[in-house]
This record gives C-alpha cells, sequence and structure tokens, in this order.
C-alpha cells in the first residue's frame, strides 16, 4: 500500500516495500531508520535520500568512486550480519556529500554507507585509522 509524506520536495508517494532501511540509523541521526531514493531530476552522480521518519531530513549521497578510483571499503562479517547477506552478496560504498556556501564540495570517505541492493539494507560504518577524512574535498 502506497503513503505519502510530505518533504521538502513536495508530497512524495512511496511504496514502504521499497524503502532503503537503515537498521542502526546514521551517525547522529539513530532514529532516523527508513528512507526513500529520489529520483533524479538532473544527470550527474549525486542522488538524494528522503527521511521517511522525519521530512524535513534529506541527505545527498555519491558513489566515491567517481572521485577516488581508489576508494574501496570491504564489509567484515559483522557489517554483511547488519545488511543481512551472505559472502558474496554485492554491497555499494556511498558518501555523504556536504555543499557548504563557499561551494567547495566534500565527501565523507570516513564515515561510509555501506549499502545492499538484495536486501535493501544499509549501514553507516567508521572507519578506524583511515586516511580519508570526514570532509574529504575533491580532487582537483
Amino acid at each position: 500500500m502506497k503513503r505519502i509524506i510530505k518533504s521538502r520536495f513536495g508530497d512524495i508517494e512511496y511504496d514502504p516495500a521499497n524503502t532503503l532501511h537503515f537498521p542502526e540509523g546514521l551517525i547522529g541521526f539513530e532514529n532516523l531508520r527508513d528512507f526513500i531514493v529520489m529520483p533524479n531530476q538532473k544527470q550527474g552522480p549525486l542522488f538524494w535520500i528522503q527521511s521517511v521518519d522525519d521530512p524535513d531530513i534529506a541527505f545527498v549521497l555519491t558513489d566515491p568512486t567517481n572521485f577516488f578510483l581508489d576508494y574501496r571499503v570491504l564489509p567484515d562479517r559483522r557489517e554483511r550480519a547488519k545488511l543481512d547477506i551472505a559472502d558474496g552478496d554485492e554491497v555499494h560504498s556511498l558518501a555523504v556529500v556536504t555543499v557548504p556556501p563557499d561551494h567547495k564540495v566534500t565527501l565523507n570517505l570516513m564515515a561510509p554507507i555501506l549499502f545492499a541492493p538484495a536486501t535493501n539494507r544499509a549501514i553507516q560504518v567508521v572507519l578506524e585509522n583511515s586516511p580519508w577524512q570526514t570532509r574529504q574535498p575533491l580532487p582537483a
């Protein structure tokens, strides 16, 4: 059964069966568990996820390998269990994008989102002892 939420994007109709589920929420937003992936209005590497739980919250995400070819995050056994996937199942790393007033875009590469298409589940992980930053500038 379709539902509607009111958001910054206007009224959005969605199927709860197709939401992106974060079993632990996002860092700082642990109570927000379900998101809708917004259809891209423009061509490009960025896309929005809109919270179903709080219509005022949305995040811009991207595949960081569009900008950092050597960026790889592989989930460990515990993370695969949270994503409810087996060893061979596909997992994508995504990064939260920040666009400050000076328009110098950064990506949070220290705390990527791991997304499992097979289960439509995602978790945000913190990479310890990582060379990546929470506000990694885009390459020149």
